[in-house]
């Protein structure tokens, strides 16, 4: 299973808005076939693993990271793959976690006369699917923020001052993050004192370009911006309901896409913004905003993880900005804890990666 769990984790970023999924059956101790589900619409890992063993299928054990589909998508049910091939057992790490289908396959299969066990490395297939049970069970994208700051909590100098913070592995990590997530998030703030193109630049070159998304209620994005002028990504504006319709025109001649939103505590209502992107197929939302737009998912319980770069560097400034701005939680026993905390290191930066005790991960 743990071979399976690797070979599911290799497709990172690939699949969405589908599972990390990995196949391996083995007959007498040995591998005779593995595969893993590489990308959305085509064949699921059981697929490549019995293409793989061929007929000596027959009498094996499948160990597979999820239970297998029993419904009709784009491809057809890998539930009646696995009872054709009339392998001897089944080992499933996790049961399905959309509510209308968890079960169904296993139930298929076990009705056939096939051995099937399931809850082995439960755990660590739930954590690599986290963002797909956390879209099964909210219907909403799976929100990651990413912060970076010196040792004493700050993510620019008093002067605005932020180039660079941490050093080039921990940078290079983030464009792995990028190239794994549907969509990259700021603010307009953030837009205005870096101007950011928000595309993807790994080192050894290619990457996906997520839709970077901004969040400006006055709609103040300059039409120079590189959001708006470099063409490597789609961008979409969400604004308030009562913004300058002729910028709004001019902005979508540009080819930006301009989404008005409800207004929420005098910002952008999250939640609406969270439900449209997920109903457009953004999945995976990787949140890069400044102090203010960082804060308001926090206030308002919208992060499902935590990845936070400290470098050890000193800045000071009682005015300099931290990570989290707006007013915060007025007593330190509403502090978000946080769970299943690692600790990683890229060069002399520290990466705390963990998820908040309040969201559901």
């Amino acid at each position: 299973m743990n071979l399976a769990l690797q070979l599911a984790a290799m497709a990172k970023g690939k699949t969405n808005p589908n599972p990390l999924v990995g196949a391996v059956i083995v007959k007498e101790g040995r591998v005779i076939g593995q595969g893993a589900h590489l990308r959305a619409g085509e064949p699921h890992a059981e697929v490549h693993a019995f293409r793989m063993a061929g007929e000596a299928a027959k009498g094996a054990t499948l160990y597979v990271t999820l239970e297998p589909c029993s419904h009709h998508g784009r491809t057809p049910p890998c539930a009646d793959l696995v009872i054709s091939s009339q392998v001897g057992r089944v080992v499933v790490a996790m049961l399905d976690p959309n509510p209308l289908v968890a079960g169904r396959g296993v139930t298929r299969i076990r009705e056939a006369g096939i051995e099937v066990e399931v809850g082995v490395l439960e755990q660590e297939a739930r954590r690599l699917n986290e963002r797909f049970v956390h879209n099964m069970l909210t219907k909403q994208p799976f929100v990651t923020v990413k912060t970076a700051m010196t040792l004493d909590g700050k993510i620019a100098a008093h002067s605005g001052d932020s180039r660079w913070i941490t050093g080039e592995e921990s940078r290079a990590f983030v464009h792995r993050l990028r190239d794994a997530a549907d969509a990259i998030l700021v603010g307009i703030g953030t837009v205005l004192a870096d101007d950011p193109e928000l595309t993807t630049r790994l080192p050894e070159g290619g990457g996906k370009h997520p839709v970077r998304i901004v969040l400006d209620r006055q709609l103040r994005t300059p039409e120079t911006a590189r959001v708006v002028s470099t063409e490597q990504a789609k961008t979409w504006i969400f604004t308030g309901p009562d913004v300058d319709e002729d910028k709004a025109a001019r902005l979508r001649e540009l080819g930006v896409d301009v989404i008005q939103v409800p207004l929420s505590d005098g910002g952008l209502d999250l939640r609406a913004v969270l439900d449209l992107l997920y109903q457009l197929g953004i999945t995976d939302l990787l949140v890069e905003g400044g102090a203010s737009v960082n804060g308001a998912f926090l206030k308002q319980g919208l992060i499902n993880k935590v990845v936070s770069f400290i470098a050890p560097k000193l800045i000071g400034g009682a005015t300099a900005p931290t990570p989290y701005a707006g007013d915060g939680f007025d007593k330190m026993a509403d502090a978000v804890d946080l769970l299943d905390l690692t600790v990683e290191r890229y060069g002399a930066d520290l990466c705390l990666i963990g998820y908040p005790k309040r969201a559901e991960v």
